[in-house]
């Protein structure tokens, strides 16, 4: 489906260079804030106290979220579960508390607003429940890497495994790079978005990288340049249409998603946006620079006059 055709190939490769040299300061800047002021975990891998609440009309989430700040906590996950009515409430660790009094003064400060509200449990996550997290988040992380590289490298070949991993990680790295920066709370939920855009950016890539290969098939006096620049501006309506219509559903959870939602999708967003930035500029630039030809992806063309090949001749 296309919603129009550009005739003429847009010359993108002609200013990889100055693209990707943008993207290579981005990434550094992510790296840096990373390094320098690093992630804002959320209580599932620091640990905190864990309270689930039940009123007896569905809660209005933000006055308990307010209620709730106004005891101090500035990082506070409310979030309904099961019904309208019942509210999970994430607190973190505050230093001179128990998990017994924060609960205890969360409780009274809800009662304050409706004395409607009950206490259905609470629980402490200890700080190693956090570690186990962090440390299955960077398994889950690894084996979506290792099984894209391996897909890549038999769907393809090598040197478009490496460019795909390498704008794929370009788009994680920038996404921890905004959460290091804002200091906004990096929680599971953010971890799977993540794993998700991993996914969605691979498949831009390989999308990009069929184009190519089936025009090294079609056009055999291209140079690899113009190939790959004609690959891009053939599937341009193609990635408006897709990146257009998801962005569109994450911009609905991002604007009208709530609290609950909103990293999830902001870090959704901005995976999509670099996601069509990586895919065109940096995996295609970089299989251009380490030399793909029309022999890596293409068998050479059988003799013509071969009394065995009744195809012989053919341009393959």
């Amino acid at each position: 489906m296309e919603f129009f055709r550009i005739r003429r190939d847009i010359p993108f490769m002609k200013h990889a260079l100055i693209l990707n040299a943008i993207s290579v300061i981005t990434f550094l800047l992510a790296v840096f804030f990373l390094v320098t002021r690093g992630l804002h975990l959320s209580v599932e891998f620091t640990g905190g106290t864990v309270m689930e609440v039940a009123y007896e009309q569905p809660a209005e989430l933000e006055k308990v979220r307010g209620a709730v700040a106004a005891l101090g906590y500035s990082d506070v996950q409310v979030q309904n579960f099961g019904t309208s009515r019942d509210v999970m409430i994430r607190l973190p660790v505050k230093k001179g508390e128990t998990s017994a009094q924060q609960s205890d003064q969360v409780l009274q400060a809800l009662k304050a607003a409706d004395a409607g509200v009950q206490l259905r449990r609470t629980e402490f996550v200890g700080p190693q429940v956090g570690e186990e997290l962090a440390a299955d988040g960077l398994k889950a992380l690894a084996f979506v890497i290792i099984g894209i590289a391996i897909y890549l490298s038999v769907r393809f070949e090598w040197k478009y495994a490496v460019a795909g991993l390498v704008a794929n990680l370009h788009d994680v790295v920038i996404i921890l790079g905004f959460f290091a920066f804002f200091q906004w709370e990096f929680s599971l939920a953010v971890l799977a978005a993540v794993l998700a855009v991993l996914g969605y950016s691979v498949n831009e890539s390989v999308v990009i990288f069929d184009r190519i290969r089936e025009s090294f098939r079609r056009y055999r006096k291209m140079s690899t340049v113009q190939v790959i620049d004609h690959a891009i501006t053939s599937t341009i309506s193609r990635t408006i249409i897709t990146h257009a219509s998801t962005q569109a559903m994450v911009l609905s959870m991002l604007l009208f998603g709530g609290a609950t939602l909103h990293y999830f999708a902001m870090a959704l967003t901005i995976g999509i946006l670099f996601g069509i930035y990586s895919s065109v500029f940096v995996a295609a630039a970089i299989a251009m620079w380490l030399g793909v030809k029309r022999e890596d992806l293409v068998k050479a063309a059988r003799k013509e006059g071969d009394p065995n090949d009744p195809n012989s001749g053919a341009v393959v």
